[in-house]
């Protein structure tokens, strides 16, 4: 039984489209044609239901009786190549999502362990807040991603990795009081925040509608470089990770501010699909993890 032939069956039963397969296996949608019209005659069998003009295709009960197989022994195949110790031999394209925090934290270093531990891995890193990351797992865009999680999905895998306790800080020049500070006292000045989509600024909002003064002034952004700037540029106060921000406070460039309340810690996650099993993503998440043991604060 070929297995590239058994590989491509299964990305095209997930992505319902010859033309994803393709991308995805990076070949052409005539070769996936090609290999899947093979192991059709092959087994003697059709596959798939091919609708007349639409593009589009959905498994036969004898293809989706099938697939369940295909899965076991690709999975099993990889299975014997880990054992085998052969991870060096693996190769192709890591298609790699990122929380901007990893960015700011240990990303360089586990770039640097996945090039000496998998040299023929290329890696398409791309930086997004959580709740796009989670969406381009869902829809197989990415291979695996460093994200605010869990992934609630039984179709995704989730490792635990770091966590980042947040402080409030602001810029030395807007001379603020050294003792502890109230809410309603913080919403005087805006708020430099995560952006709107995600779980950190929810938080933040859901608390300052609790407190009795004026609504707050939110600035929010999906860039923690952007709301690192502003708050050095004295805009506002904001809430960052402290292992984010260790340099700015050990210079005096940024001061922490005591307040009567902080956001949650924030609490990242390696997740990737167990369904297809991709190898490679598998692998990656475990030395994820142990760069992320390695670097906690």
């Amino acid at each position: 039984m070929n297995y590239r032939r058994l590989e491509t069956f299964i990305w095209v039963a997930t992505l319902g489209s010859f033309n994803r397969a393709a991308e995805r296996l990076h070949t052409t949608q005539p070769a996936i044609s090609t290999r899947m019209a093979t192991l059709e005659n092959e087994l003697g069998v059709r596959l798939f239901n091919r609708e007349q003009g639409a593009g589009k295709l959905s498994l036969t009960a004898k293809g989706t009786e099938l697939l369940p197989y295909a899965e076991k022994i690709v999975f099993m195949s990889e299975q014997m190549r880990k054992r085998a110790n052969q991870a060096a031999q693996f190769s192709g394209t890591l298609r790699l999502g990122v929380s901007e925090t990893i960015v700011h934290t240990w990303l360089s270093k586990f770039l640097s362990r996945l090039h000496h531990e998998l040299p023929n891995i290329d890696a398409e890193i791309t930086v997004d807040v959580t709740g796009q990351l989670s969406e381009q797992l869902l829809n197989r865009s990415l291979d695996l991603a460093f994200l605010m999680g869990p992934v609630s999905d039984p179709t995704i895998a989730n490792m635990p990795l770091s966590k980042y306790p947040l402080a409030w800080v602001a810029s030395p020049e807007l001379n603020l009081p050294d003792r502890l500070m109230y809410l309603e006292e913080i919403s005087a000045w805006p708020i430099i925040t995560y952006a709107r989509n995600t779980k950190p600024f929810v938080e933040i909002q859901q608390r300052f509608r609790e407190v009795d003064t004026l609504p707050a002034k939110f600035f929010s952004s999906s860039s923690l470089a952007a709301c690192l700037k502003l708050t050095l540029d004295s805009v506002g106060l904001s809430t960052l990770p402290v292992a984010m921000i260790a340099g700015e406070l050990e210079r005096g460039e940024l001061k922490r501010v005591k307040a009567t309340w902080t956001p949650s810690e924030l609490v990242f996650t390696a997740s990737y699909p167990v369904e297809p099993y991709t190898p490679i993503a598998e692998v990656a998440a475990n030395i994820a993890v142990q760069v992320a043991a390695d670097n906690e604060p």
